[in-house]
C-alpha cells in the first residue's frame, strides 16, 4: 500500500477522501499548505494530493523531486497554483479534478447576485436588531436586466441557463461559442468591451491565465454602466481589488459580490482574531457596505465533495497502477 500525502487537509473533505478510497492507499492527512517549511511532512510518500492554497512553486517542485515525489493530484480544477513546465522538466506528473460540479459554483454565483440584490445580509441584521422598518430594502427585478458572462465554459453555462429561467437577456464573451447556449437560452456573443458597456450585471467565470490576469481593471471598470454589479467565483486575480474598491466608493460599481480574493492565499480556509488581518484590502473589502465576500466556498457542496474525493482517489490509482487517465495535464 502506498503512502499519499493529503496537504491543506479540512475536516469537511476527510471523510469523503476516506470513503472514496476504501483503504486502497495509505492516506497521510496533513492539516498544513504545501510550502517550502513543510515539503518534508510528506517524506516517504510516492505522490501528494494538493489544494489551491498549497505552493506548487519551481522551487517546491525540486524539494518534492529530491524526495521522489513521482506525482501530484490537484483536488481542484484549476491549477494556476503549479508551476506545470517545472513539474513537466522534473518528470512529476500531475493531474486534476475537471468540471466537479459545475452547478455548486453557478448556484453561489446566483445566492451572491440575490443577496447583493435584495440586501439579504442588511435585512438579516436589521431584523436581529427588532428593526423592522424596510426603507434601506430597495432592491430591483432581475427579470430584463442584461446580465454579462465573462467565460462561458461549464459553470458560466450553467449560470446562463439560470439567469435565463429569471428573464434575464444574456451576453457572452468567451473565445469559443457554444451553440447550445445560443439556441437554448438565446445567448448572444460579443466582445469584451461590448458586454463592459451594456451589462447591468457581469459575472466572472474565466480561468486565470495571462490573458485574463486582471481582466477587470480602472480601464475596463471605465468601459462599464454606472451603478453595474460585479460578481466574481472565478480566480482573485483576474479582478484588480483596488480598483474595484475604488469604483465602488465612487458609485460606479454598485455591488460588489466575490467568493475569491486575489491575496487569499494564507487567509482563506483558517480563522483569525478581528484584528488578526494585516491585509489593509481585504479589510476593506470585508466592511465595504456594497460587498458581500464569501471565503472560496463556491464549490462546498455535498455532491461537489464526493466528486472531488472520487475523481482525486481515481488520479492517485491512475498514477500507482501506470493507467491511462484524462484528467492529466
Amino acid at each position: 500500500m502506498k503512502k499519499i500525502a493529503i496537504y491543506s487537509s479540512h475536516s469537511f473533505e476527510v471523510s469523503y477522501l476516506v470513503a472514496a478510497n476504501k483503504e486502497k492507499h495509505e492516506l497521510i492527512f496533513i492539516n498544513e499548505a504545501l510550502c517550502i517549511e513543510t515539503v518534508s511532512l510528506c517524506m516517504g510518500c510516492m505522490g501528494i494530493a494538493v489544494f489551491t492554497s498549497d505552493d506548487v512553486s519551481a522551487e517546491v517542485l525540486d524539494l518534492l523531486a529530491k524526495q521522489n515525489i513521482e506525482f501530484i493530484t490537484t483536488r481542484s480544477t484549476g491549477f494556476d497554483h503549479i508551476d506545470l513546465q517545472r513539474a513537466k522538466e522534473l518528470g512529476i506528473a500531475i493531474a486534476h479534478v475537471p468540471g466537479y460540479s459545475p452547478n455548486a459554483i453557478a448556484e453561489h454565483t446566483i445566492a451572491l447576485i440575490l443577496a447583493l440584490n435584495r440586501k439579504i445580509i442588511l435585512s438579516h441584521e436589521k431584523v436581529n436588531d427588532f428593526d423592522f422598518r424596510i426603507d434601506e430594502l430597495i432592491g430591483f427585478n432581475l427579470q430584463g436586466k442584461t446580465v454579462g458572462i465573462i467565460g462561458a465554459g461549464k459553470i458560466g453555462a450553467v449560470v446562463c441557463k439560470i439567469l435565463h429561467g429569471f428573464g434575464c437577456k444574456l451576453i457572452v464573451s468567451d473565445i469559443n461559442e457554444d451553440k447550445k447556449l445560443v439556441n437554448y437560452y438565446n445567448v448572444h456573443y460579443t466582445n469584451l468591451k461590448e458586454l463592459l458597456n451594456k451589462s447591468d450585471i457581469i459575472s466572472l467565470h474565466a480561468p486565470l491565465s495571462e490573458a485574463t490576469n486582471y481582466i477587470i481593471n480602472a480601464h475596463a471598470i471605465a468601459e462599464m454602466k454606472n451603478g453595474v454589479m460585479l460578481i466574481n467565483t472565478s480566480r482573485g486575480k483576474v479582478v484588480n481589488t483596488i480598483d474595484v474598491l475604488h469604483a465602488l466608493n465612487d458609485g460606479h460599481i454598485s455591488y460588489y459580490g466575490a467568493d475569491v480574493y486575489e491575496n487569499e492565499q494564507g487567509v482563506f480556509f483558517k480563522q483569525f482574531p478581528v484584528k488578526g488581518i494585516a491585509d489593509p484590502v481585504l479589510q476593506a473589502l470585508i466592511r465595504h457596505k456594497h460587498v458581500l465576500l464569501t471565503a472560496h466556498q463556491a464549490f462546498l457542496t455535498k455532491e461537489a465533495l464526493y466528486t472531488i474525493a472520487t475523481m482525486t482517489i481515481k488520479n492517485i490509482t491512475s498514477f500507482i497502477d501506470k493507467i491511462v487517465n484524462p484528467n492529466l495535464l
